[in-house]
């Protein structure tokens, strides 16, 4: 057997498996699920759609500037935390020995091995990574969406109303992306409490996995905010 398979007993590669399996298989469901039933930020995009579409409307458009900055501040803050994160992480693989003497005396902790300790302190890494890429491009994809917003010409330049839906759609369009690319962070720092089960035991993992998903779910389709949002009621 190789020795990279050694590295974990079978049941935390299965727990490991489990959790990326749920991970990915997750998102693929939720984005083909909210075709059919309303989703938090299906809504939501409906709402950012219409905003765009009023945007047009308006001469002035202080206001519109000052939400989108609003709204890339959360990226922005996601993503220097992500970096702290990361880096105070690394610090304790530089520490290992002294982090894993620290689990033994830990009475609900599993009795692990320091390569094993670094290994899942390096999963943990490599989701706060995965985040800060997805939060970094939300910024990114937000200042697009602010240029079509300032492109936009003025009222009296837009009589024709297919040209307002065409600039509405676009720049819609553009933010949906952000916030979508911004979801995907925020559901990698979820998922990472799940991983933090995993030092206890790849049981605790599995379970952590599943209740992370549960509310993952309940909060984006079944959410008392999402009812308020619809635009059907």
């Amino acid at each position: 057997m190789p020795s990279f398979l050694t590295l974990l007993p079978a049941a935390d590669w299965a727990a490991l498996l489990l959790f990326f399996a749920a991970w990915t298989g997750y998102a693929h469901w939720a984005r083909r699920r909210s075709l059919t039933q309303p989703s938090l930020l299906a809504t939501t995009n409906r709402w950012r759609r219409e905003w765009m579409l009023q945007s047009t409307w308006r001469d002035n458009r202080i206001v519109d500037a000052a939400v989108t900055q609003s709204l890339s501040a959360s990226p922005a803050f996601f993503a220097s935390t992500s970096i702290l994160i990361i880096g105070a992480l690394l610090a304790v693989l530089a520490s290992t020995d002294r982090a894993t003497k620290l689990m033994l005396e830990l009475p609900f902790a599993a009795r692990t091995t320091p390569l094993m300790f670094d290994f899942k302190v390096a999963v943990l890494v490599a989701i706060f990574v995965f985040a800060f890429f997805r939060f970094t491009w939300s910024l990114r994809q937000y200042s697009f969406g602010a240029i079509l917003v300032g492109a936009t010409p003025d009222t009296k330049r837009l009589e024709d109303d297919r040209t307002r839906q065409r600039l509405a759609d676009r720049a819609g369009a553009v933010m949906g992306m952000a916030a979508e690319t911004f979801n995907d962070g925020l559901r990698a720092y979820y998922l990472s409490f799940a991983v933090l089960a995993w030092f206890v035991s790849p049981w605790a993992f599995m379970a952590a996995t599943a209740a992370v998903v549960l509310v993952l779910y309940r909060r984006e389709f079944h959410s008392d905010v999402l009812g308020a949002l619809r635009m059907d009621q």
